[in-house]
């Protein structure tokens, strides 16, 4: 079925805030490796480097006072796996992948390293379809509530910020197990724990390398603490 005539995909254009002329690329860029020689590994490469763009100029324009250093650090923040995945999730992405049956199995539709991958293609088919243009004001879009909460004073890492808050209020530094490894060996995706010291709770985070997932783990006990001050 084509994804003109297919309802799902219809909402998800929606959704993505763009509907696609040549709805092949739509297809493409949804489609897993798992699921065969034709998948989204191409535009995924492509994405990757738009996204990277599109950020560093709205950062550049966004931040006129900032150094090299600080703007690369945003942009390390905003572009990570972990993030994209968000924004895939609240896309619903993971409902109209195309994958293989061993990754459906698994839980594909949910891996982040999947659906941020999936993200990065969805970026580059637009682009390959309507231009920068018309990429650039979609990703727009998708990245602009993140980049609004962005300010200098926190452009350091998750992981730094949480190691800092807890030395500076008499705690030891955080304990991170990596829980599990799934995917592929190139394509792994990365379960990791963090516990701290003042508090019961354990946090996990997800990402496509280990650093990936601690700061992943380490960006939600930072909320935690946040949403406790409040």
């Amino acid at each position: 079925m084509s994804a003109a005539s297919n309802a799902p995909l219809r909402q998800l254009q929606k959704r993505v805030g763009y509907t696609f002329t040549d709805q092949s690329l739509l297809i493409a860029a949804l489609t897993h490796r798992s699921a065969g020689k034709s998948n989204n590994e191409r535009l995924e490469f492509l994405g990757d480097s738009l996204v990277n763009h599109v950020v560093a100029i709205d950062l550049y324009q966004q931040f006129p006072d900032a150094t090299e250093g600080q703007l690369s650090r945003l942009r390390a923040k905003i572009v990570r796996g972990s993030h994209l995945a968000e924004i895939a999730l609240r896309l619903d992405l993971g409902a109209a992948l195309v994958l293989g049956t061993g990754e459906r199995k698994s839980g594909g539709r949910n891996r982040h390293s999947i659906l941020a991958d999936a993200l990065e293609a969805l970026a580059a088919a637009i682009l390959v379809d309507a231009g920068f243009e018309v990429a650039r004001e979609v990703l727009a879009g998708w990245f602009g509530p993140s980049l609004e909460t962005l300010s200098l004073t926190d452009e350091r890492d998750p992981k730094t910020q949480l190691q800092e808050w807890l030395q500076g209020n008499g705690h030891p530094v955080p304990v991170y197990e990596v829980l599990a490894v799934t995917g592929e060996d190139h394509a792994q995706e990365f379960l990791v724990s963090c516990k701290v010291a003042p508090f019961t709770d354990v946090w996990e985070g997800r990402g496509g390398s280990r650093r990936q997932a601690e700061q992943d783990a380490a960006a939600r006990v930072l909320e935690h603490i946040e949403h406790v001050r409040k």
